[in-house]
């Protein structure tokens, strides 16, 4: 991959991290199951910070004509199961889903998983160390995304059942 296919990739990324935040900015106001809502606004975060980032990268990369030596390589992580666990620990357990949040979880999961794609394929074209740390980064964080909404959506399926399985209760026949 040639420079300007990479600056074209990184095009279409700063692209579709805006359009995945305003995804997860429109579920987290449209679903009433706040477990849902605290998720997708969580995500939508992580999304701008990614966009901010790969923005500034353009920018530098654009003036400078290569990869930058001033980008930082720290973008903030987030275990989003960690906040579904937190999230539910406060919620009533009872609280509405629809199947809308399930579509929108599965959605958000093919949105991550295609931005693994992208970041992998962005690393791997790199030579530069720097520059492949950084979008190898970015894939682990939409990965960390992408297996924190099969968790949601394991959730939404089967509330009983990812509780069980969180919360590690046994039964025991004494």
């Amino acid at each position: 991959m040639n420079d300007r296919e990479r600056l074209n990739a990184l095009e279409t990324a700063l692209d579709n991290e805006i359009k995945e935040r305003e995804f997860y900015l429109m579920n987290a106001d449209r679903t009433q199951n706040p477990l849902g809502k605290a998720m997708f606004r969580r995500i939508a975060e992580d999304e701008l910070e990614h966009y901010q980032r790969l923005k500034e990268l353009h920018e530098k990369w654009t003036a400078e004509g290569k990869w930058p030596e001033t980008v930082p390589l720290v973008v903030n992580t987030t275990n989003i199961r960690d906040l579904l666990i937190d999230t539910l620990k406060n919620i009533d357990r009872s609280a509405p889903t629809d199947a809308g949040d399930l579509e929108a979880v599965k959605i958000a999961a093919d949105f991550e998983n295609k931005g693994v794609r992208l970041y992998r394929q962005l690393a791997a074209a790199s030579t530069d160390k720097q520059e492949r740390d950084f979008f190898e980064l970015l894939a682990m964080i939409e990965y960390e995304h992408f297996l924190s909404l099969r968790d949601a959506e394991e959730y939404f399926e089967n509330p009983a059942g990812w509780f069980v399985k969180v919360e590690h209760t046994t039964l025991d026949g004494g």
